[in-house]
């Protein structure tokens, strides 16, 4: 069963998505489930995990809504202004509902490259703990260090980094961000995301380009701490949902077939708590 980890859905006319503008060409318009439904089914997806889009509890509310009506959402990860004095109210009321499987502070976005380490950031991230939630960390490698402080600080937490931190492929970067990622990874929980790498090398990528990336991230973390995401609708900018599946298995050739089909899809049954491809439940 393949399990597509971190894809997007959004709505243009509720308008609280600051970065998303006209600019970005095939990402300005709506991207909806019966979008996503047939790319999922010739790709043999089962199902998938929805994330944030926008800094607003509103749009994680929209996403929950979503989720109640879509079988193939098999989860959603939201948001919720860890810096707030209320934050671990806000956050036990957001665990409630059940498809709701962690939160994601937009961490790239933020000025304050701090900001996951202020005091009321940090009861934050002891409430999702409480809740059962797990904290998504959209992060870039400026960022990976302080994911460890974040570790030292809450042990037991369930931390997923996404897009394997976006390392700059299409510079060519590779230092501190290989170094500081397994640093992270090797704490032993931490969990990272197979996603995300096209955007990252640009439209002219190739399979052989993202494999140094690519092995790094499986050697780090190991295949049961990584999951595969499309990233989608944002990997239009650099391709294909199905030609990125088709990427990342070729990535993924050198694994066992039982490897392979953890980080297409078992991993993220686990992590998520996902009972199977109908069911939402922890």
């Amino acid at each position: 069963m393949i399990v597509d980890a971190h894809h997007h859905l959004w709505r243009l006319s509720r308008g609280d998505y600051g970065w998303l503008t006209p600019d970005l060409g095939p990402l300005w318009r709506d991207f909806e489930p019966a979008d996503l439904a047939p790319l999922m089914a010739q790709a043999g997806v089962a199902g998938g995990i929805v994330v944030q889009a926008a800094e607003t509890e509103a749009e994680t509310v929209f996403l929950l809504d979503l989720a109640d009506l879509t079988p193939s959402i098999l989860g959603v990860v939201g948001w919720t202004d860890f810096a707030a004095p209320d934050a671990p109210v806000a956050i036990a009321r957001l665990a409630n509902h059940k498809t709701l499987k962690g939160l994601r502070p937009m961490l790239q976005d933020l000025e304050d490259d701090d900001y996951i380490l202020r005091p009321a950031a940090d009861a934050a991230l002891g409430a999702l703990g409480v809740a059962g939630l797990r904290f998504e960390a959209l992060v870039r490698p400026r960022h990976l260090r302080r994911l460890l402080r974040v570790r030292e600080r809450h042990p037991g937490l369930p931390i997923i980094v996404n897009h394997a931190a976006k390392p700059d492929i299409a510079g060519g970067g590779w230092s501190p961000w290989a170094e500081d990622l397994a640093a992270v990874a090797a704490d032993g929980l931490t969990v990272c995301k197979l996603s995300g790498l096209i955007t990252e090398a640009g439209a002219d990528w190739t399979v052989e380009r993202l494999r140094p990336y690519a092995d790094h991230i499986l050697e780090t973390f190991g295949p049961d701490r990584v999951m595969w995401g499309s990233d989608w609708p944002v990997a239009l900018l650099a391709g294909t949902y199905a030609g990125w599946l088709e990427a990342a298995d070729g990535l993924l050739s050198s694994l066992t077939p039982a490897e392979r089909a953890a980080i297409l899809g078992g991993n993220a049954v686990r992590v998520y708590g996902l009972n199977d491809a109908a069911g939402r439940r922890d």
